[in-house]
Parts: C-alpha cells; sequence; structure tokens
C-alpha cells in the first residue's frame, strides 16, 4: 500500500536518486544529468527550509514532492516520481495532496516550473501554461513551461 507522510531527513540519498533517475527517465543526454546533478541533490538542509512530502511504499519513498510560498502563491518546486512508477497514479496522487494542502492554507493559486516532458501531466490535472522560463543547458536554449492552476475551482481532474 502506497501512502503519503512527511519526508524524513535521513531519506536525502534516496530522494536524490528518485529525481535523478526521474530526471534520467526523459533520455536526457548524460552530460546534461552531470550538469543538472547539484540541482537534483536533496541535503538534509534542504528540507529543514523547504516542506517535502513523499508517497511511500514498505516505509521506501517512491515519489516525493516540496512546496513552498513564493510571493503568497503555492508553489511546487518539485515533483519527482521513480521511472518504475510513472504512469501508475502516484504523480497525480502527490498533486492532488499539494493542491490540498494549498488550498487548506488559503492560497488561491498553485504554480510550479515544468520539464517540458510533463507538461502534458499538468494540463491533464487542469493546470494552465502562464508563461515561460528561458534556460540553458549545455550551450542549447530550452524553454520551461510555467503552470499555474486556480485552487478556488473545486476540483482536479
Amino acid at each position: 500500500m502506497i501512502w503519503i507522510r512527511q519526508v524524513k531527513l535521513e531519506e536525502t540519498d534516496s530522494l536524490t536518486q528518485i529525481a535523478i533517475s526521474a530526471k534520467r527517465h526523459w533520455d536526457y543526454p548524460e552530460r546534461w544529468l552531470e550538469i543538472w546533478t547539484p540541482q537534483l541533490t536533496f541535503t538534509s538542509d534542504y528540507f529543514e527550509a523547504h516542506e517535502g512530502w513523499a508517497a511511500v511504499e514498505d516505509e521506501k519513498p517512491i515519489a516525493f514532492y516540496t512546496l513552498e510560498d513564493k510571493n503568497g502563491i503555492a508553489w511546487l518546486e518539485n515533483l519527482w516520481v521513480l521511472p518504475e512508477y510513472i504512469g501508475k497514479g502516484i504523480g497525480k496522487e502527490l498533486f492532488l495532496h499539494a493542491v490540498n494542502l494549498a488550498r487548506q492554507r488559503n492560497y488561491k493559486t498553485l504554480q510550479l516550473e515544468a520539464d517540458p516532458n510533463a507538461m502534458g501531466f499538468y494540463e491533464k490535472l487542469g493546470m494552465k501554461k502562464v508563461g515561460k522560463r528561458q534556460s540553458e543547458v549545455d550551450g542549447l536554449r530550452r524553454i520551461l513551461p510555467i503552470m499555474e492552476i486556480d485552487l478556488n475551482i473545486t476540483s482536479c481532474h
């Protein structure tokens, strides 16, 4: 059975592995993964400063997300799922958990910056593209969509 609970500080190594494995799932060049590894490496300091929630099976995290406040908007900073669990509803469950948490805290909007490969996933959950951020990796330009969902709407898909 899978359940959601707060991240434990001693889980940072396995959470880092989840993030790197999930990013690798999209078949990015290995060089890009090397460049991204510092961003995908989580420390106990990070989780002391950022609220994290994990989907857990047999006491082991299989996916997680972090939620923060960015200028009065709920911001989903990370949502990573182990590749073998992608497509099984775990990401959706974590997303809905974040939406409910943000609603309970009276946020009006939830936003995130999506990996371009995940944009369809977020659109199925009711998010809309509201902007973009230009990024560069290994000399190549990337456009990262900024997604948003209105938390006043009663349900997600």
